[in-house]
């Protein structure tokens, strides 16, 4: 993102009682520190306050004339001619650009984040949707993670469930750790004994494991009928790669902060949140640099105008020294990005790391949607052809 002018380009200084500051330094200062109490309690700021907590050296006065300043150049608001001051937009735009190239660490933080470290199997799909969980549950904040295609592939398990006397929904488990989920029209209903014969002639023509179940006529027509529908659905699918995969979790996690107690404000982070081409959008342009991004308020409004309400964080991961995704976190404008700027560094690392291990351990291979969406010819396409010898 490009830098911003914020009150003077020189440093903040450690101490306003020993060092002697510019006006635009102090006023600076002052806004990070207020920007600091209101991100921890979420409620407008008064001066006796900030002079009690921070700024022991400077009189409620003088602290009122700064929010003054601030509140003209359009960093703070006041909704009450008596009530303390709270951030606006451009406020917070300038606290994350000051941090954006600090961020904070805690030693428990990067405790829960090396749960992160190995992965013995091939279930790179699990493993990064368990990622995703683990950084939401970290952050308390959602989480969600655009990743490339992974080859060398293959169906462990396929389960039938019966929806309805007319429907069925196919679960069919992957190698790499994927769930994929279809919806199935039947022409007549079945018994679960008779699901289960089909669920089993499906996983004996997949696999070639197991004996082979003994189907009547109309069983077999319909074991037909659904391995014809469900591969060609899979591959389809694969092979057609148009877009990131993407995991995510934590939505509910919006709803314990106050911005979003409303209906209306809840429904704006739903609206990114739950729009894979918004989510698509914004992961992509955001791994056209190898830097932390974050978009802030209006910022958002390129990828869903109606997140005016929203502050998102967006870093991309490498696999082998190449960027191949990126890892988001979606939260109100009010989020602590000094610390969240820290872990998504450090969240990164660890994915990437661990990632680039399993790849080389296990000979696998990836694509990016731009390395062309047909994909059946190539040697590494999915194992999904019937086992001929049986």
């Amino acid at each position: 993102m490009e830098n911003r002018e914020f009150l003077g380009d020189k440093p903040v200084l450690k101490a306003l009682s020993k060092t002697r500051l510019s006006k635009k330094e102090r006023e600076k200062k002052v806004l990070l520190g207020l920007v600091d109490a209101y991100i921890e309690s979420s409620q407008p700021i008064g001066s006796k306050t900030l002079k009690e907590s921070l700024f022991h050296d400077l009189s409620s006065a003088t602290i009122r004339n700064y929010f003054a300043a601030l509140e003209d150049a359009g960093y703070l608001s006041q909704q009450h001619a008596s009530g303390g001051r709270a951030p606006t937009e451009k406020a917070f735009q300038a606290y994350a650009e000051e941090y954006l190239r600090a961020g904070t660490l805690d030693e428990n933080q990067d405790k829960q984040l090396k749960q992160l470290e190995g992965l013995e199997s091939k279930e790179v799909g699990s493993y990064l949707q368990r990622a995703s969980e683990i950084l939401s549950e970290l952050v308390g904040y959602p989480a969600f993670i655009s990743s490339p295609r992974f080859d060398q592939d293959s169906i462990t398990d396929i389960k039938l469930v019966t929806i309805d006397a007319s429907r069925c929904l196919c679960v069919v488990v992957t190698e790499l750790g994927l769930i994929h989920t279809e919806t199935l029209y039947l022409n007549k209903k079945l018994h679960l004994h008779a699901l289960k014969r089909i669920e089993d002639a499906l996983l004996f023509r997949v696999k070639g494991q197991g004996a082979k179940p003994s189907l009547d006529k109309s069983e077999d027509l319909i074991l037909q009928q659904i391995y014809n529908e469900v591969m060609v659905r899979y591959i389809i699918g694969y092979a057609n790669f148009s877009s990131e995969d993407l995991y995510k979790t934590g939505l509910s996690r919006l709803l314990i902060h106050p911005e979003f107690s409303s209906a209306d404000s809840f429904a704006s982070g739903l609206s990114i949140f739950e729009s894979e081409e918004h989510l698509h959008h914004l992961l992509r342009d955001s791994t056209k640099d190898a830097i932390l991004k974050f978009y802030i308020g209006s910022e958002l409004s390129d990828y869903c105008p109606l997140a005016e309400n929203c502050g998102v964080i967006v870093m991309p991961y490498k696999i082998g020294g190449k960027i191949v995704g990126a890892v988001g976190l979606l939260g109100p404008m009010r989020m602590p990005y000094r610390e969240l700027f820290g872990v998504l560094r450090a969240f990164t690392d660890y994915v990437g790391q661990t990632l680039s291990n399993t790849i080389s351990k296990h000979e696998l291979s990836y694509r990016l949607p731009q390395d062309g969406s047909l994909y059946l010819e190539d040697k590494n396409a999915p194992k999904l052809i019937e086992n001929q010898s049986n």
